[in-house]
């Protein structure tokens, strides 16, 4: 299937970096949030990535102007996915929120339209039953940065069909990302992964084994990662992180019971980058 008309759903870190990522490419982009000023927080954030570009002669002013002119932003769910081909959901990582979504947006968009979710962790089977369309819903995991991670996960439910896969995969290349085909268990592939070395690290932070400092130097520079476990889940947000362990710790058991330390965090509020304050103090570099 063409794909030309894309509806981002969440203008949050993800939505506005998928949706940044599409404009680029060239798809026509509706952005959609409940909240007003997420969406003017997201074209800000787009303006300023663009702005860089220009400075490093990656792009003209001329070309800014074309590539915004694909975008538009809206908190009319209808106005967003009504001419839709794809439509990439980017809402908080609970399922109940999920799978409300999906129902809204299964009444809302053309039949041809194909159902992606963003989610790192949770069953696109599951999400694609709220649906009358589970055949064309698929699990498509980007990561962040979006403009500058390299990976999109594909991941197929029980009744994804072939066609569904296939746009999803031209989709991805299109957007300059490489991709890897997942059948579905919870976590995918790179989640399990990431979470279960970065709950090591904080087990390994409590413990007192080394500061969070030692040991994120410790994994970047012996082990090669470009950014320590405990600087990436304040990246992504601790919250965030802590649903994920939650999450994953109910389908596959107790290797993923999150550690002590990100619970307390969470509850302290100090939730990473967007926080000013999680395992590192951002605040003060600021």
């Amino acid at each position: 299937m063409r794909v030309d008309r894309i509806a981002v759903i969440g203008a949050g870190t993800m939505g506005r970096g998928i949706a940044y990522t599409a404009i680029l490419a060239g798809f026509q982009v509706a952005l959609h949030d409940i909240d007003s000023k997420q969406l003017t927080r997201a074209t800000e954030d787009m303006n300023r990535l663009m702005e860089r570009r220009i400075e490093l002669q990656e792009m003209t002013p001329d070309d800014r102007g074309a590539v915004m002119a694909r975008l538009r932003t809206t908190t009319d769910l209808k106005v967003a996915v009504g001419d839709a081909d794809v439509v990439i959901e980017a809402v908080l990582e609970r399922m109940e929120v999920k799978v409300d979504v999906f129902a809204q947006l299964d009444a809302l968009c053309p039949p041809h339209t194909i159902f992606a979710t963003n989610t790192s962790t949770m069953s696109p089977t599951e999400i694609g039953a709220a649906t009358t369309r589970p055949r064309q819903t698929i699990a498509m995991h980007f990561f962040n940065p979006v403009h500058r991670m390299k990976l999109v996960e594909i991941v197929r439910g029980l009744d994804t069909d072939d066609d569904t896969f296939e746009t999803a995969k031209r989709l991805a290349t299109r957007m300059g990302k490489e991709s890897v085909e997942v059948n579905e268990f919870p976590g995918f592939v790179t989640s399990r992964i990431s979470c279960l070395v970065g709950n090591e690290a904080m087990k390994m932070l409590q413990e007192g084994v080394a500061s969070a400092q030692d040991i994120d130097k410790a994994i970047q520079l012996g082990l090669n990662y470009p950014m320590g476990p405990l600087a990436l889940a304040d990246l992504v947000g601790l919250d965030s992180r802590l649903r994920n362990m939650q999450y994953l710790h109910q389908k596959l058991g107790e290797t993923y019971r999150p550690a002590p330390i990100l619970e307390k965090y969470v509850k302290a509020g100090r939730l990473g980058r967007k926080t000013g304050r999680g395992f590192f103090d951002y605040a003060s570099k600021s």
